[in-house]
C-alpha cells in the first residue's frame, strides 16, 4: 500500500490537503474556513521581536509572558521542528522569558537559521511516519509558511489549482515543490504604476529617478508587447524585491497608499492623486490591480435585516463599524488601530475589575469566544445547503421543511455520524464535515482549541495596534499577518454582536458573556448544543 506522500492528490488524504489549501489560498473564502493561524517561523520572529518593543516600553512583559506561554503550546504539534535538540532548546528559551537584553534571546534569534532551514522538508517526512499528522494540519503548516515567506495568496492558489489538473502529481510532488518554493530568495521585479492625474508632477515627480514621462511610458508597454493601454498622465516604475508578481504587485499597492497619505496634506485644489488602477508587472502577461484584495471582514447582518443605509442614528456599534471600517481596504496601521478600537470599546468595561491582569487583553478574548460559538453554525449551515445527492432522500426533504438556518443545523447534526450524509461532491465540504464530526464527538474540547487560536489572533492584532499607536512603526514583522489572520474574526464578531442586537436587543458585552457560559457548557446536559451556542 503506498504511502500518503506517494498517493496521488486525488486520494483522500491528499484531497483534503489540496482543498485545504485552495481554502487558505483564496481571497473570497469565507471566514470560517480561513486560515487563523501564523507560521511557527514568523511566531518565533515575533517572540524574537517583542523584546525590543518590551524595551521601550510598547509591550507589557505581561502580554509578552502570555504570548510566549501560548506559543510553547503552539509549537508542540510542530513536526517542522523536528524531535530533536532543537524543540527542546526553543522550549527553554521561551520558558526562559526572552528578556530584551538577555544571552536567551540572542540565542534564539542564532537558531532561527536551523527552524527556517528543511522546515517543510521535515513536513514530508512526518506523513511517512506510521502516525502521520492530520491533513488539516499539514495544510495549515505549508499554507502559513508560504505565505509568511512572501509568496501571494494569488499564485499559491494557481499553483495548487494547477498540479490538480496535472495526471499522475503526488503529494510528495507538491511537497517538495512547496519547499523549493519556501528556499527561493526574493527576485527582482520592475513594476509600473501609471497615473490619471499627478498634481504638480513637473515639479514633484520629475525629478525622482522612478518617474517615466509619459512618452517614456508609452514605449514601455511597447516593448512589453501591451496592446490594450490606459489613458494617463506619466507612471513611477519601481524595482521590487518580491517572491511573485503579484505579491510585487502588492507591494507597489502599499507604495501607492503612502502617496496617497502624503498628498493628502496638500493645499485642497481641484486636481487630486488619481491612479490608473491597475499596474504592470514586467515580463507578466496581465495587469493585475493596484488595490490589494479585501481582507475578509464581513458584516451579513447589515444586509440580511436591511439596515446597511439605516443611519439616522447612533449608538455604540455604530461607532463600533465606522471605526472598524479601514479593516477591509485602509493602510494597515488604519486598520488595526480602527479594528481593535472597535473591539475595545465593545468587548471592554473599564469598571469590570475580575479580570486585572490580562488588561485591555480581555476584549480580545471576550470577542474570541463569540465567534467560537459562532463558527459551528456558520460551518453546518454552509454543509446544509450543499447536500446534493443523485435523487432527493430523506435528508433532502428534513432540509427542506426546515424553517430556519438553527433548524437546517439541527437536522444536518443528526445525521453527521451516517457514513455518506450529507451528500457532498466537493473536498472542501468534505473536509468541513470532517472537522464538524471531530466537533461533535468533543464539543468542549474541540471549541476550548478554536476560542484559544481566535483569542491568540486577535491578542496579536492587540499587539500590532499597540506598536503602530506607541511606536510609531508600521515595520512590525507580523503586522501583515496580524491582518490576514483577524480581519475576518474581526468581521464575524461584529456580524453576531450586530445581529443580536437588531433581533433580540442584547448588548454586546451581554453576548459575550452567553458565549463565555456556552463555551463553559458545552456538551453538559444543562448547556447549550452547538448549533444555537449564541441563542
Amino acid at each position: 500500500m503506498p504511502s500518503n506522500l506517494d498517493a496521488p492528490l486525488g486520494s483522500p488524504y491528499g484531497a483534503h490537503v489540496t482543498a485545504r489549501l485552495l481554502d487558505f489560498f483564496a481571497d473570497t473564502t469565507p471566514w470560517p474556513r480561513r486560515l487563523w493561524d501564523v507560521s511557527s517561523v514568523l511566531a518565533l520572529e515575533e517572540a524574537w521581536e517583542a523584546g525590543d518593543w518590551q524595551r521601550q516600553q510598547v509591550l507589557s512583559a505581561g502580554a509578552v509572558s502570555w504570548y510566549l506561554h501560548t506559543l510553547e503550546r503552539i509549537l508542540g504539534p510542530d513536526r517542522g521542528l523536528g524531535d530533536g535538540m532543537v524543540r527542546k532548546e526553543l522550549t527553554q528559551l521561551l520558558r526562559s522569558g526572552l528578556a530584551p537584553d538577555s544571552q536567551q534571546r540572542r540565542r534564539l534569534r542564532q537558531l532561527m537559521p536551523l527552524v527556517t532551514d528543511g522546515y517543510l522538508a521535515r513536513w514530508m517526512a512526518a506523513v511517512e511516519v506510521v502516525a502521520p499528522p492530520s491533513p488539516e494540519r499539514l495544510a495549515r503548516a505549508v499554507a502559513t509558511h508560504l505565505l509568511d515567506r512572501g509568496w501571494s495568496s494569488g499564485r499559491l492558489h494557481r499553483w495548487v489549482r494547477d498540479a490538480l489538473l496535472l495526471p499522475g502529481v503526488s503529494l510528495r510532488d507538491l511537497l517538495q515543490e512547496a519547499a523549493d518554493f519556501a528556499a527561493l530568495d526574493d527576485s527582482e521585479f520592475e513594476v509600473l504604476v501609471p497615473f490619471v492625474s499627478l498634481p504638480d508632477h513637473q515639479d514633484l515627480a520629475e525629478w525622482l529617478p522612478e518617474w517615466r514621462p509619459a512618452p517614456v511610458v508609452a514605449a514601455w508597454f511597447e516593448g512589453q508587447g501591451v496592446a490594450s493601454r490606459p489613458r494617463h498622465n506619466g507612471a513611477f516604475l519601481y524595482r521590487i524585491q518580491a517572491k511573485d508578481a503579484v505579491a510585487a504587485a502588492r507591494k507597489a499597492g502599499a507604495l501607492v497608499l503612502r502617496l496617497e497619505a502624503r498628498s493628502s496634506f496638500a493645499r485642497t485644489g481641484r486636481d487630486r492623486l488619481q491612479p490608473v488602477g491597475r499596474v504592470w508587472v514586467g515580463n507578466y502577461p496581465e495587469p493585475l490591480p493596484v488595490q490589494f484584495p479585501a481582507r475578509g471582514a464581513d458584516v451579513l447582518a447589515l444586509q440580511r435585516e436591511r439596515t446597511m443605509y439605516s443611519v439616522t442614528g447612533s449608538d455604540r456599534l455604530d461607532d463600533a463599524l465606522e471605526l472598524a471600517a479601514p479593516v477591509n481596504g485602509g493602510p494597515p496601521a488604519s486598520a488595526v488601530s480602527g479594528a481593535w478600537a472597535a473591539i475595545e470599546s465593545l468587548m471592554y468595561h473599564p469598571g469590570d475589575k475580575s479580570d486585572p491582569s490580562a488588561g485591555r487583553a480581555v476584549a480580545a478574548d471576550r470577542m474570541a469566544s463569540l465567534v467560537a460559538c459562532s463558527w459551528p453554525r456558520a460551518e453546518l449551515t454552509a454543509l446544509s445547503y450543499r447536500h446534493k445527492p443523485p435523487e432527493p432522500d430523506e435528508l433532502s426533504l428534513a432540509l427542506a421543511n426546515a424553517q430556519s438556518n438553527a433548524e437546517r443545523c439541527d437536522v444536518l447534526v443528526g445525521v453527521l455520524s451516517t457514513p455518506g450524509q450529507p451528500a457532498l461532491t466537493r473536498a472542501s465540504d468534505v473536509a468541513a464535515r470532517q472537522r464538524m464530526a471531530n466537533l461533535l464527538m468533543s464539543p468542549h474540547r474541540e471549541l476550548a482549541d478554536v476560542q484559544l487560536v481566535y483569542s491568540g489572533v486577535l491578542r496579536r492584532l492587540y499587539r500590532q495596534r499597540n506598536i503602530v499607536a506607541h511606536g510609531g512603526t508600521t515595520a512590525a514583522v507580523a503586522l501583515e499577518a496580524a491582518l490576514r489572520t483577524a480581519a475576518p474574526l474581526v468581521g464575524a464578531g461584529l456580524d453576531r454582536l450586530v445581529h443580536a442586537s437588531l433581533t433580540q436587543g442584547l448588548e454586546p458585552l451581554e453576548l459575550a458573556a452567553r458565549a463565555e457560559n456556552s463555551l463553559a457548557l458545552v456538551g453538559d446536559p444543562l448547556g447549550r448544543g452547538v448549533t444555537r451556542l449564541l441563542d
